[in-house]
């Protein structure tokens, strides 16, 4: 039996000794503020995040997804400041685990223990790539997930479509999105509209007909941020 794989030393070493090369005090305590997080955060700005995981990952390549994985895992679970946690989600990024679907545990735990929402939304891009790539598995799990009795998995049902564009597999934007209609949750209500939104730059009149259909039951939130683009569209008319 084969030995679990352990997570890549110099990647993590190299993460968190650049992070706190690049921490910016100044940003830090705003940052912190602004997430309402009690983790601290350097103040090291996003783009400056992904390129040092990026970098990291490039002169001690994984040799493995599995290792990928292990890293990823040591990195979040023992992250000390918030930057450490984004730069595991960066890590996911990598080629080599795009679409593996065993990397679906590891997005659950970021979702579960990262509760907010930069961590769920960071994840949702590669549900995404996830739900391309394994259209019947990840379609029974984002149905399942849309009436989680945790909302944030309820908000990762309904943005992980955001960038598939004409990809988007309607029947199940619909189907994960009906069940949440009348949550009060803000975080639930600005995923909708906000999926509702990106779709609406592929297909207006899908989007329309469907705000239109559940007019009664859509919050003023979601249907304001799901018309957007198409009351900008109607006024330019």
């Amino acid at each position: 039996m084969e030995s679990p794989a352990t997570s890549n030393p110099e990647v993590l070493a190299a993460i968190r000794s650049e992070l706190r090369e690049h921490a910016d005090p100044a940003r830090a305590a705003g940052a912190q503020a602004y997430m309402r997080s009690s983790l601290p955060s350097l103040g090291v700005r996003v783009p400056e995040v992904r390129r040092i995981a990026k970098d990291a990952a490039a002169a001690a390549p994984f040799r493995s997804g599995e290792e990928l994985r292990a890293t990823v895992l040591d990195l979040w679970r023992h992250s000390e400041v918030r930057e450490e946690r984004y730069a595991a989600i960066d890590l996911t990024a990598n080629r080599m685990v795009s679409r593996d679907l065993h990397m679906l545990p590891v997005y659950e735990e970021i979702i579960r223990t990262g509760a907010w929402w930069d961590f769920v939304d960071g994840v949702s891009g590669r549900i995404c790539g996830l739900l391309q790539a394994h259209r019947e598995e990840m379609t029974a799990v984002l149905r399942a997930w849309s009436t989680d009795e945790n909302f944030w998995f309820r908000r990762a049902s309904i943005i992980a479509q955001l960038k598939a564009k004409a990809a988007t597999d309607t029947t199940l934007l619909a189907a994960v999105i009906e069940p949440n209609l009348g949550d009060g949750e803000f975080f639930v209500r600005k995923a909708i509209g906000w999926a509702l939104r990106e779709y609406a730059k592929t297909s207006p009149d899908w989007v329309a007909a469907f705000v239109a259909k559940h007019s009664a039951v859509i919050s003023p939130l979601s249907r304001r941020e799901a018309l957007r683009r198409l009351n900008g569209r109607a006024a330019g008319r």
